[in-house]
């Protein structure tokens, strides 16, 4: 079930949700306008979690915002002797998270982008991307920090010659929004019995167990090797893939 933000008609608000998970009359979190920015930024810390649960089981279906109006793509200019192409937020100011995919146009001319391929981590400035000076066509990049660096210095310049996949942000929920529904497609709960669960461990509250019981469900524990409900819909989502089976060979010589 899609949740909004908060509805005070209804009752079926994640707010007026959340004041009843925690035993507390309507109205103690929604009429109160600090009360309400401590929930709504839980809100925002638990749409993080959720969506990193998304990308790390989302396989070749790439995790996003459902909420976001764009795609999650990014371009940018190749210029002439230029390695570093620094990315930090998208054409509508969302943070970037990291970068998934590059391509490039091959040449000042070209139309058609080409996928060039990843490499390690730049851990140190004595990577092998970073002190060859050899000029041409990148065939591929390293990241490091919130750059990529292209294994050839360009030679050439091009127009959005760059396109990055990204991972970004989500579209947080802010103490304005009523009917705005978090941008996931499932497991809306998640919304209120997290903040929930945070508000339990700090004060105490006897439905703690209860809490933490429920969070686990959704979100899985890697110390308890629970795999939660949210990773297991998102590792089920692509039916339409069909998998590939490949021989193992053993080498026994």
């Amino acid at each position: 079930m899609s949740l909004q933000v908060n509805n005070t008609t209804t009752k079926r608000g994640l707010v007026q949700l959340y004041e009843k998970q925690l035993g507390l009359d309507y109205g103690t979190i929604s009429g109160d306008s600090e009360k309400l920015a401590e929930f709504i930024a839980q809100v925002c810390l638990a749409l993080d979690n959720y969506l990193l649960i998304w990308a790390k089981n989302a396989g070749t279906w790439e995790a996003d915002d459902i909420n976001h109006t764009d795609y999650q793509i990014i371009t940018t200019s190749i210029v002439s002797g230029r390695r570093d192409y620094p990315f930090t937020t998208d054409e509508n100011s969302n943070r970037i998270v990291d970068v998934s995919k590059v391509l490039i146009l091959p040449s000042a001319t070209a139309t058609n982008y080409v996928e060039i391929a990843p490499v390690d981590e730049l851990i140190t400035e004595k990577s092998n991307i970073l002190l060859d000076t050899t000029t041409g066509i990148p065939t591929k990049y390293g990241k490091m920090g919130n750059a990529v660096f292209l294994d050839l210095i360009p030679n050439y310049s091009a127009t959005n010659g760059l396109k990055m996949v990204v991972n970004r942000e989500g579209s947080y929920p802010t103490t304005a929004d009523t009917t705005k529904v978090i941008g996931v497609p499932v497991y809306h709960e998640y919304f209120y019995l997290k903040p929930a669960y945070e508000q339990a461990k700090i004060h105490g509250l006897r439905s703690l167990p209860e809490l933490e019981k429920a969070v686990i469900d959704l979100e899985g524990s890697e110390r308890l090797r629970i795999t939660g409900k949210i990773a297991d819909f998102f590792g089920y989502r692509q039916r339409d893939v069909k998998p590939n089976m490949r021989a193992n060979v053993e080498n026994t010589h």
